[in-house]
């Protein structure tokens, strides 16, 4: 059975920063961006003035910013973060998408411990820092350690409770219980916060678009099982929510990663290739959108 903790189990920061040290390890946050300039500089100022300054728990925060154009980039610098933009990075590598700056922070971030968290996130605290941190310290039978929350929707000034993740519950979840049930133990298995160690990481493929996250888990389950994985309650996650034509092109994406790992591990054959286009007749761009999306090599398989 899947470990799972609650966020307050791990509140004691002394405690962490002496495992931490004891262990000899050190951290990096890593925030992929773009064009977040409203939440991104609370979340880099919170975590450089409680986390760095502070107490010394994270080593470096990192944004990988992938060409923003609304100060994003100088907004996250300000606030005390290393910047990189991920054209200059692994600049061979001509992919975009938030799976590129996640894999190409693999190459700058000098953490052992790799702290991913999305930069959209309106209601960020101690929490998404200890509570991922905490199972990776105190433990020695964890790699990795994934986030899960109750996902209300915002429109306007209402909160809906419980209609959030929406792609997760409509498409990921039915498909996972279809064909990979061991992997239904996930309850939010596209959250962007995860902590993972760099070595594992290091060994993993990277999908470069929305396919990341659960390119991540599959592959992370195929190689070490889920026994040395964790789940962190943090009981409520508010983040800017997105339109249907955004989340269909987002799940069209996923989609395609499913089933490209379902063929391999032999769960179902495709009897022809999967179509690359995304038809609506609702989108301001006249209903098309392609997946151009690519799957990474391991850092340790480096071009």
């Amino acid at each position: 059975m899947l470990k799972m903790f609650h966020h307050s189990e791990f509140s004691n920061i002394e405690l962490l920063i002496h495992k931490k040290a004891q262990k000899k390890n050190s951290i990096s946050v890593v925030i992929p961006a773009l064009n977040e300039a409203d939440t991104i500089g609370t979340i880099v100022t919170y975590i450089n003035q409680n986390f760095v300054k502070e107490t010394s728990l994270i080593d470096e925060i990192i944004v990988m910013d992938g060409n923003s154009s609304d100060g994003t980039s100088e907004i996250s610098l300000n606030a005390g973060a290393i910047v990189y933009n991920i054209d200059k990075v692994m600049p061979e590598v001509k992919s975009t998408g938030k799976g590129t700056a996640l894999w190409k922070s693999q190459f700058v971030a000098k953490g052992d411990i790799l702290l991913f968290i999305d930069s959209d996130i309106m209601d960020f605290d101690k929490r998404f820092i200890l509570g991922l941190l905490g199972p990776l310290l105190i433990y020695d039978s964890f790699d990795f350690v994934k986030a899960y929350y109750k996902r209300p929707l915002l429109i306007g000034d209402g909160k809906y409770e419980n209609y959030g993740g929406r792609v997760t519950e409509i498409l990921v979840k039915p498909l996972l219980s279809a064909c990979m049930p061991e992997l239904t133990q996930i309850i939010q298995p596209l959250a962007g916060e995860y902590a993972i160690k760099k070595e594992i990481a290091n060994r993993l493929p990277f999908w470069t678009g929305y396919g990341v996250e659960i390119g991540l888990l599959i592959d992370f389950f195929n190689n070490f099982g889920l026994s040395r994985s964790a789940q962190i309650d943090m009981e409520d996650r508010n983040h800017r929510n997105r339109s249907v034509l955004e989340l269909g092109k987002m799940a069209f994406g996923i989609l395609q990663v499913m089933l490209i790992k379902f063929e391999r591990m032999g769960i179902m054959t495709l009897k022809k290739s999967l179509g690359q286009t995304l038809s609506s007749l609702h989108d301001q761009d006249r209903g098309l959108y392609t997946f151009k999306d690519e799957e990474l090599p391991p850092k340790y398989n480096e071009r």
